[in-house]
């Protein structure tokens, strides 16, 4: 049972040493928030302060486009189908062998890399997902700390920005400390029984609105639970933030035996994800090994010899990387992950027009997704097309203004044609979506000083200069 969460995290805020704490971050205005009630608004906003310092400065932030957009397809049907539709959710993904997944104030959910790999059905992994779903749509955390004064919130925002900076301090000492007091906060903000049991309940339901296998909740479940003996005693990581009982497995598989049986095949994406998690761990040389001993007991599983190729790939044999991948090509149903990692294969034999080729074939063909469009950019522009990712960047812009990857590779395209101005005037923007103002000021005191821009882009570059100086003396005076 919980005792006092916040009174805890304002105890820890005052132990971390001077260089981690929190104060040099700009941390989120709540705005007007009752102190007896924290707004879905105000969750947001702490959300995305949290999330930001995750995604730019924790190292273990999973940054692959593909990964990312996969476990995001999933969450988004998952949350449609959930018993608040309108919510905001955004997935993301961690690399951390453990088995985890945790939710954020509004709408932001983690999946560690461990997770999904052991999962052994894509239901399975649904199944957890859609257990931090409930977690959100009940309003789970919100209740946890809702009845606490807006200092309070504000400090649980620091304090999380704190340790995740000191994640990524070189400092080992200061890292292990951040990661001791990291782990008292989860602890202590661990769900309780009753909300536990709600989020498994709100999550089946999800999970059949979604047409996923109900089966995968209890299964799944009842593994990590079988698991915790491997761990010497010390149950999983999930385990110790979702407290599992017997009770409830056993209130899960009374539940899913009133629902109606459904056969559900998992997708090749689920497996390829797992496949290129898998190529990407550890060594080289190790990743390869593995995945042969794989494909040897299965030789006919496609996605095992797309993980093969793209660990030759890491290893640099690309002669055998391509002939596996080109046999996967004949046979498997055509996917942006094959086209990906032929592009891939391409760019690393120096062949950028190839590449190009293959991933413009693939755009027509899936022309949703992002990653594909993130892929074929940066190929133009090895190919010295840099003129044709910025033009379609900007157009891809006008619809996502708030992706950072766009503005990185517009950024890019233009450093590629020599336009200095248009480069850092891209770069801020990249700045401004990782919440550093300085930074993004900087660059675009950079961009008015290069002598390259026409007057209506030194326009665009002085106003914006403004707005976030502007923005900036604000946030100062807010604090």
């Amino acid at each position: 049972m919980m005792r006092r969460p916040l009174a805890l995290l304002l105890s820890l805020a005052l132990a971390i040493p001077a260089p981690l704490t929190a104060q040099s971050y700009d941390l989120p205005d709540l705005g007007d928030v009752a102190a007896s009630e924290l707004s879905p608004a105000a969750e947001r906003r702490i959300g995305e302060q949290i999330i930001s310092q995750i995604r730019w400065r924790d190292a273990a932030y999973l940054d692959d486009p593909e990964v990312e957009e996969y476990v995001n397809r999933l969450g988004q049907r998952l949350a449609a189908a959930s018993n608040n539709p309108t919510q905001d959710f955004d997935f993301f993904v961690v690399r951390d062998a453990t088995l985890n997944a945790f939710a954020l104030p509004g709408g932001y959910i983690g999946v560690h890399t461990g997770l999904l790999l052991a999962a052994q059905t894509e239901s399975e992994f649904a199944s957890v997902l859609g257990h931090e779903i409930a977690h959100v749509t009940q309003r789970h955390i919100a209740q946890i700390v809702g009845k606490q004064s807006q200092s309070a919130m504000l400090m649980m925002a620091s304090l999380l920005v704190a340790v995740l900076a000191a994640r990524s301090n070189s400092d080992v000492s200061q890292a292990a400390i951040a990661a001791g007091q990291a782990g008292a906060i989860q602890s202590q903000l661990g769900y309780t029984r009753i909300f536990e049991r709600e989020a498994d309940r709100v999550g089946l339901e999800t999970l059949e609105n979604a047409g996923m296998d109900v089966r995968g909740m209890p299964s799944f479940f009842e593994r990590l639970q079988r698991n915790t003996r491997v761990y010497e005693n010390n149950a999983p990581a999930y385990l110790r933030t979702h407290p599992l009982t017997t009770e409830r497995i056993a209130d899960m598989e009374n539940r899913v035996t009133r629902m109606p049986y459904r056969q559900v095949l998992d997708s090749a994406d689920f497996r390829y994800a797992q496949a290129k998690l898998r190529a990407n761990a550890g060594q080289p040389a190790d990743a390869v090994k593995e995945l042969e001993a794989a494909r040897a007991k299965a030789p006919q599983d496609e996605a095992i010899a797309y993980g093969l190729a793209r660990a030759q790939l890491r290893a640099g044999r690309l002669d055998e990387a391509a002939r596996g991948l080109d046999a996967v090509r004949k046979t498997a149903t055509r996917s942006p992950w094959l086209e990906t990692l032929a592009a891939e294969i391409g760019l690393a034999r120096k062949d950028a027009a190839a590449a190009v080729r293959t991933l413009e074939a693939a755009a027509r063909q899936f022309p949703a997704s992002r990653s594909l469009a993130y892929a074929l950019a940066d190929a133009r522009i090895h190919a010295g097309q840099a003129d044709v990712t910025a033009r379609t960047v900007r157009r891809q812009l006008d619809d996502r203004s708030a992706d950072p990857r766009l503005w990185q590779l517009l950024s890019r395209a233009h450093a590629a044609l020599g336009e200095r101005t248009a480069q850092h005037r891209a770069q801020a923007e990249v700045y401004v979506l990782r919440g550093s103002l300085p930074a993004a000021i900087e660059q675009l005191e950079i961009a008015r000083k290069a002598g390259d821009g026409d007057f209506y882009l030194l326009s665009a570059v002085d106003a914006r200069l403004r707005e976030l100086q502007t923005r900036m003396l604000e946030d100062k005076k807010s604090r």
